[in-house]
């Protein structure tokens, strides 16, 4: 009893959250002072860079500039504050007087700034700016020259298209920012920038249409983020744990794209973007399941082909998930619903195969996850030949050595092949595939219905920041069929989504349908 209550207050210590604050006080008109701040703060790291120098060619002032090692532009630091600092005339004005304005007429630097306090100038600094301190100014100055390598914008790898934009976001934050205004030329398009993580510090932005988004989303969204209370932010996978409505749930409620345009496409629907400095990842909420089975290229070739496309993936997604619980349950229970001829096939390839049917399959699919999983850690060129050699050299030898029968194979390939083409909703494929295959194995057919029909009231009681999760399915609403399993022409996508309730519901005024030239009575045409 004594060792269980031990245990227990050893436990409830663990719960207790260290202080890792960074203690504030104002900036000190003596500069040995700011230096001894920040020194106990910073001291023991190599990379922090401490330049001092005397500001004036007659009268003198001691200045420090803090800075961190590769976070930096060095030339401008030298070219535009350093020298003319150093060579600033201060015959006529005492020096004090004469360093006031130094951030109007001298200091020819784009992005300048001014704090009193010494916190919130240290976390500018740790984030990439230098900072200037003088010595008898009650000020830091923080120069806004972050500068370090960053990867070149290139098509993400999982969201290709034939046509369409060849960009996707990059790690830098600043620099997603501006492909949206680059997408979106318009005053109403508002970036809220805040910070998370108490350790990491890391910079997250809000990106939305004002007088277009629905403002109790948008404030659940606000509060949402800044209920977040952690050590640390390091990609967007983290946010979406944090935020995301039904976190027990197999499915995604927050959305992901790399993609300038997709997230440019949903805000003009009246959606929010989340992005977080540090990864090309951005989060978009409020997101519907029908999402899933759209892509971006659906918007830039013709509607008709575009729509036998998303009912291709809805087709995909169901055979990706039932096919090997349907194989098992109709191979286990329901043989008479066989062709003679094709269940003599069924059961002549299964001849010699040592395990039950339902054990057979579930081997072939946790294979199949084992050699994704393979494929995708190992180095690029070794992971395709490791796939290939696994699915052709493997799959064959287990058929010729009898452990498993050609028709699980065919079934679970077919299954394997399809989750792919539903790429947002490829870890969900994987759990409702062994959810429907236990109870094909247990129940049979019926087994399978009813799992499906928890899995239909499952994702219609699910909502995304108080959006139904189904709409327009359920509820049902007519005018978001247009952009449903089919995609209407855009000259008859007039509203924006119903469920998202935005401000403004009209995207295009009616009349937009293309019209051939009618001929006058002079035989011009209009």
């Amino acid at each position: 009893m004594l060792g269980w209550i031990k245990r227990k207050v050893e436990y409830s210590k663990l719960d207790r959250k260290e202080d890792f604050s960074i203690p504030d006080q104002p900036v000190s008109k003596i500069l040995s002072q700011n230096i001894t701040y920040i020194s106990d703060l910073l001291g023991k790291n190599s990379d922090i860079v401490f330049r001092r120098f005397t500001i004036g060619r007659q009268q003198k002032a001691d200045a420090l500039i803090v800075a961190i090692e590769g976070l930096y532009d060095k030339t401008a630091i030298n070219e535009n504050i350093i020298k003319p600092l150093m060579e600033l005339e201060t015959e006529d004005h005492p020096i004090l007087q004469r360093l006031e304005t130094i951030e109007q007429d001298l200091l020819s630097i784009s992005d300048i700034s001014t704090e009193s306090m010494m916190k919130k100038s240290v976390s500018q600094l740790l984030k990439g700016d230098p900072i200037l301190l003088i010595d008898g100014m009650e000020k830091v100055y923080i120069l806004g020259s972050r500068a370090w390598e960053m990867r070149g914008i290139q098509e993400p790898v999982t969201e290709t298209v034939v046509r369409g934009p060849r960009e996707g976001f990059v790690e830098t934050l600043r620099t997603n920012t501006s492909m949206l205004r680059r997408k979106i030329h318009n005053q109403n398009l508002i970036i809220e920038q805040m910070t998370l993580g108490t350790l990491s510090q890391t910079d997250v932005a809000i990106a939305y249409i004002d007088h277009l988004v629905n403002p109790d989303i948008l404030e659940e969204v606000k509060n949402r983020l800044k209920r977040i209370n952690t050590d640390a932010i390091m990609e967007s996978g983290y946010i979406e744990e944090f935020i995301e409505d039904a976190p027990y749930s197999p499915f995604p409620t927050v959305s992901n794209t790399e993609r300038p345009d997709v997230v440019s496409a949903r805000l003009l629907e009246g959606r929010i973007a989340i992005m977080v400095d540090g990864t090309s990842t951005v989060l978009v909420v409020p997101y519907l399941m029908m999402e899933s089975f759209q892509a971006a290229e659906d918007y830039y070739s013709r509607p008709y082909y575009a729509s036998f496309l998303r009912i291709l993936r809805l087709v995909g997604f169901l055979v990706s998930t039932l096919a090997p619980a349907a194989y098992v349950a109709f191979q286990n229970f329901h043989k008479e619903t066989f062709p003679t001829e094709l269940l003599i096939s069924l059961s002549a390839s299964r001849q010699g195969v040592p395990f039950p049917l339902f054990i057979e399959v579930y081997i072939m699919i946790i294979s199949f996850e084992w050699l994704r999983e393979a494929g995708i850690r190992m180095p690029r060129h070794v992971g395709q030949a490791v796939s290939i050699v696994g699915a052709l050299v493997l799959g064959e030898s287990a058929v010729n050595a009898g452990f498993v029968g050609a028709p699980t194979v065919i079934v679970v390939a077919i299954s394997a092949i399809t989750s792919f083409i539903i790429t947002p909703l490829n870890d969900s494929i994987s759990i409702l595939r062994f959810m429907y295959l236990f109870a094909a194995g247990i129940l049979g057919i019926y087994g399978v219905m009813l799992a499906l029909t928890f899995f239909l009231l499952h994702v219609a009681s699910l909502r995304s920041f108080g959006v139904p999760y189904m709409s327009p399915w359920f509820p049902i609403t007519w005018a978001g069929w247009k952009d449903f399993l089919i995609r209407a022409p855009f000259w008859q996508l007039n509203r924006r989504p119903e469920a998202l309730q935005t401000v403004n519901e009209v995207r295009q005024v009616k009349g937009n349908k293309p019209r051939s030239g009618k001929k006058q009575e002079g035989g011009e045409e209009l």
